[in-house]
């Protein structure tokens, strides 16, 4: 596959993004116009060529979006494209109120939905197939008459070419006589398969060259329904197609859209593409995750190149060739996509994972060949206890500084309780005592009693207090999330409870871990390292 110039020139290969249209489409996803901005400052970012806003006319947010851009919105590499549909049937285009929205939302690019499939002109539109020829006729011409550029959108392309490809062919055809840039071959049920858009591009190629557009520009809108939207997209590409859409993160109705960032990253790193800058594309993890955080949509922590675990390893086989080198496990250099390499301590960990994880974490632990057996052991034992350390690498540095002989030591615990109340009234108190001892010069007992919303959060204000005269940057930690397993839930209400709380800290966030007959336990063995950890980390 040969390169191709940068997106933003009118030759060069297009990257559209649909996330503000198609994406938001998506089950429990719901972008406010403020929001809509936001994701397409973060798209114009990641260097794609067009950015669909929605549909103007149709949805009211839209039409303030457009409003809302041409003022707030300041495009470095993108064209911002209105989406909408060709005129009805029956009805003049210029007498048509949704063509003429598309139009007053001043986007200078245009991208019309278009019945491809015969079937569905009679059963959806109910017209004839030469009337909806028309449709697309009389819509790209009267929008390129108004000086925008057109891009059609072939719904239910490759299905109706299974059906009818004649037919199909014709719409193409029609779309790109009337003066389209780029007609969109869709795959609007996403149930085609990788060989399927091979054969049919192939095929629909030959027709247009036979009917003298053997350069027309093609473009590819995949779904995932069938798992496949990404390599259904890249399948397009090395068959000649030049323009895909898609959406960050793949979101998108049913099941999603192409991924664009995945397709980004294996168009350019894979197929050899020039489409972005190195530098840009080395932005993508942090985009991805940017627009998650807007969406309310978080990264999977599984997906491809940006998720958390795209370079994670668990297995010991696997971190002891890493050691040797990291490309023997890793299909790129993760700071390609702005992602970095992790090593996860688990009871598959050996010696090779606990090096590695000490120097991710600032520990040089070459050559320490007893520590790393001790710490290998003892971390197999406490994972059969029920403790985890794929995800609270704090807890796991102070395992590791503990076998090292260096755990620092802020508070010396002498007892805590906690208890909650059913009063008369209907409501429920809880309270909590704790009761630690100062260690050094600071050595004095300290008690502290907090009420709270239930006994986790009591316990945590009731340590925090006790620890504030010795320790006053107490006050600026923030307990940020909580989450509970039931290991054994076989047991019923003695099953033994494992805690992992995430906490904040002078502008640091980690996570420690607790596991315990019971929930609370659990929950105070997770707090207290946590306030060990942050004491540690704010001051040395």
């Amino acid at each position: 596959m040969t390169s191709a110039t940068a997106p933003g020139t009118p030759g060069g290969f297009h990257l559209y993004d649909t996330t503000l249209r198609d994406g938001s489409q998506q089950e429990g996803l719901t972008l406010s116009v403020a929001d809509k901005l936001a994701v397409a400052r973060l798209l114009d970012e990641l260097g794609v060529t067009y950015i669909e806003g929605g549909w103007p006319g149709a949805v009211p947010r839209d039409t303030e979006f457009f409003a809302r851009a041409a003022t707030e919105l300041e495009l470095r590499t993108a064209r911002l494209a209105a989406f909408g549909a060709t005129r009805k049937a029956g009805v003049a285009v210029g007498d048509d109120p949704q063509v003429r929205a598309l139009l007053d939302s001043g986007a200078g690019t245009i991208t019309l939905v278009a019945k491809s499939d015969l079937r569905h002109v009679k059963a959806a539109l109910r017209t004839s197939g030469e009337e909806n020829l028309a449709m697309v006729r009389d819509t790209v011409e009267h929008l390129r008459a108004s000086g925008r550029e057109v891009i059609v959108d072939a719904e239910h392309f490759f299905d109706g070419f299974r059906d009818d490809p004649d037919y199909t062919t014709s719409v193409v055809v029609e779309a790109f006589g009337a003066g389209a840039a780029v007609v969109v071959l869709c795959d609007t049920n996403g149930g085609m398969l990788p060989h399927d858009i091979a054969a049919i591009v192939d095929d629909l190629r030959s027709r247009l060259a036979a009917a003298g557009l053997p350069d027309a520009r093609l473009g590819a809108h995949t779904h995932n329904d069938s798992g496949c939207a990404v390599a259904n997209a890249v399948m397009a590409v090395h068959h000649g197609i030049t323009h895909v859409q898609g959406c960050v993160n793949g979101y998108g109705e049913r099941t999603g859209n192409a991924d664009l960032i995945t397709m980004l990253a294996d168009l350019q790193l894979k197929m050899g593409l020039e489409l972005v800058d190195a530098e840009t594309l080395a932005e993508a993890t942090r985009i991805a995750h940017a627009i998650g955080e807007i969406c309310n949509m978080a990264v999977p922590s599984r997906a491809p190149y940006v998720g958390a675990s795209a370079f994670a390893h668990k297995a010991g086989l696997h971190a002891s060739a890493i050691r040797v080198d990291p490309d023997l496990y890793q299909q790129i250099d993760p700071r390609d996509v702005g992602n970095d390499m992790r090593m996860i301590i688990s009871d598959m960990a050996g010696r090779a994972s606990i090096e590695l994880k000490g120097r991710e974490l600032g520990f040089d632990l070459a050559g320490e060949g007893d520590l790393l057996g001790r710490l290998a052991a003892r971390v197999k034992a406490r994972e059969a206890e029920g403790y985890s350390y794929e995800a609270a690498d704090a807890s796991f540095e102070l395992l590791l500084l503990d076998e090292m002989g260096e755990l620092p030591r802020f508070f010396d615990v002498e007892s805590w309780k906690a208890s909650s109340h059913f009063l008369r009234d209907g409501s429920l108190e809880t309270e909590a005592t704790v009761k630690v001892l100062g260690i050094g010069d600071a050595a004095e007992r300290s008690v502290a009693l907090a009420e709270g919303n239930g006994p986790v959060n009591a316990l945590d204000l009731a340590l925090r207090g006790a620890l504030r005269t010795v320790h006053p940057q107490v006050d600026e930690f923030e307990l940020l999330d909580f989450k509970v397993r039931i290991l054994d839930a076989h047991h019923g209400t003695d099953a033994t409870t494992r805690v992992l709380v995430r906490t904040s800290a002078c502008g640091i966030e980690f996570q420690t871990v607790g596991v315990g007959p019971n929930l609370i336990e659990a929950s105070w063995e997770a707090i207290s390292d946590a306030y060990t950890y942050g004491l540690h980390r704010v001051t040395r």
